[in-house]
């Protein structure tokens, strides 16, 4: 099915957002909305978008996920940089 990728991403968005609960809704066109749940009525936070739109706007919203980078992983990474040779 094709909204499991806006479901995942709403999904990742209440997980980050305490205390709000969002969902979506789909258009007959097959299109997506956001839409937050408050004192039980639903207000919707975005028109309808495609996929790939609604999944964008959804990541971008709420506070961002921090990845933690081990001592390790750094040096590696810093080692992958191509270093610039000049002749």
């Amino acid at each position: 099915m094709r909204s499991t990728r806006a479901t995942a991403a709403i999904a990742r968005l209440n997980a980050r957002s305490e205390g709000r609960h969002y969902k979506m809704a789909l258009t007959g066109a097959g299109l997506f909305i956001l839409r937050e749940r408050i004192d039980q009525t639903d207000h919707e936070r975005s028109g309808p978008l495609f996929l790939d739109d609604f999944v964008s706007l959804v990541d971008s919203m709420g506070p961002q996920h921090v990845v933690r980078i081990t001592k390790s992983e750094a040096a590696f990474m810093k080692q992958l940089i191509k270093k610039d040779t000049k002749p």
